[in-house]
């Protein structure tokens, strides 16, 4: 039975919005009139409709929503409800519209006959590449409850991983931009006025006077320009970004970074490890492992190394060689794959890699937050230095010559 979406008014010309069941559209509407509404609009939000899927394709959800959700399935599924109840009660427990509507259109594949996994695909902005291959291969080994929940563990710590990058990255961006805006606040506008007073003395500025006059006023003439080009730098990154060959450059620069390099490095290979560890555990084939493992990693050398890596192992090398070969991820990493496939127990090999980079990344971002803090201070520190010692020195030059 697939789900609508209503709009409708009551006798005082209220507007009420909200998801309904029934065979067909005339049946919703009479729904609607029996309840005492007035039918406006009624949408079939069924993903097998072409108008309804389409439009809602582009809803989504938020990455806890996702989580939630999955977390929910597998508690429900595991306890032994069927597809159809288990749906029946997210549809009850959904605390918003988008939510709602998700869950009946998918409710309404299912009991068109689709299994899970091919109902997701309908969707393919709501539920990533990754999702629908871990819910198909829970489906065909018989452990969907067990698979969903491991989903949920994995979406949970990368939502950490976010969170963590986020936090450490956010401060050092704040601290700089007001740095910045401060110092040139200071040379635009406070040192002007200031050494105009000077300008009447007719006696020769000390060195650093003049290195901050002859800097202010270039600031001073030209503050939009830069402004300009720093817009006209943002946009033309994010449309570099947007084309493949502009951006394996891009990523390609950044990969080679010492710092930044490094951490990014990490964040792909703790996400590249969640991922084959979840995918092999749920008994998926290697290859196709290794494919999914490309969606969810950012830089182009390092979906390229795994594409070199799937290569190998599609020729006959252990994954643990094929990785190693590309020398694109840690050595750690790849010598606990090495034991994994050694003992035959390679998904708790790589979960353990997964940790390890994760720790590292986190110490590393730790180590950078530490380090970058206290270098802008001292950058800051000695710039307000300079413009205050530029200002002093003409005082003090003219309290001398007052004094003779």
């Amino acid at each position: 039975m697939p789900g609508f979406r209503y709009q409708a008014y009551n006798v005082e010309g209220k507007l009420h919005k909200g998801v309904l069941e029934a065979d067909s559209a005339r049946q919703a509407r009479a729904q609607l009139r029996d309840q005492g509404l007035t039918p406006y609009r009624v949408e079939v939000i069924a993903a097998n409709d072409p108008a309804g899927g389409s439009r809602f394709r582009a809803v989504s959800l938020s990455s806890t929503e996702l989580t939630q959700l999955t977390r929910q399935l597998a508690s429900l599924l595991e306890a032994s409800l069927t597809v159809e109840q288990a749906f029946n009660a997210l549809i009850e427990q959904a605390e918003n519209e988008r939510m709602r509507q998700v869950l009946a259109a998918l409710r309404g594949e299912v009991l068109a006959g689709n299994t899970i996994a091919k109902a997701l695909a309908n969707f393919p902005g709501v539920f990533p590449e990754l999702y629908r291959t871990l819910v198909a291969a829970g489906e065909t080994s018989g452990q969907l409850p067990r698979v969903l929940l491991r989903l949920a563990d994995y979406l949970e710590d990368r939502q950490q991983m976010r969170s963590k990058l986020a936090l450490a990255l956010v401060y050092p961006a704040i601290v700089f931009v007001v740095a910045l805006g401060v110092v040139g606040a200071l040379l635009v506008y406070v040192v002007p006025q200031v050494v105009t007073v000077f300008q009447h003395a007719h006696q020769q500025l000390p060195i650093l006077t003049r290195v901050l006059i002859g800097f202010s006023s270039f600031l001073s003439a030209t503050w939009m320009l830069w402004v300009a080009l720093v817009v006209a730098g943002g946009i033309g990154l994010k449309v570099a970004l947007d084309r493949p060959a502009p951006r394996a450059a891009v990523h390609r620069f950044a990969w080679r970074l010492p710092v930044i390099g490094r951490l990014l490095r990490s964040l792909d290979s703790a996400r590249l490890a969640a991922t084959l560890s979840i995918l092999v555990g749920s008994r998926v084939p290697i290859l196709q492992a290794l494919e999914a493992g490309t969606g969810v990693m950012t830089l182009t050398p390092m979906r390229e190394a795994l594409a070199t890596a799937a290569r190998g192992v599609r020729e006959g090398m252990p994954l643990s060689r094929a990785l190693g070969a590309t020398q694109a991820f840690p050595p750690v990493m790849v010598h606990l794959i090495a034991s994994g496939e050694a003992s035959g127990k390679l998904d708790e090999s790589l979960e353990r890699a997964a940790r390890t980079q994760q720790n590292d990344l986190a110490t590393r971002l730790a180590a950078f937050a530490a380090i970058f803090e206290p270098a802008m201070i001292l950058l800051m520190g000695a710039i307000v230095l300079f413009i205050v010692m530029s200002i002093l020195l003409p005082i003090f030059q003219l309290n001398q010559l007052i004094g003779k």
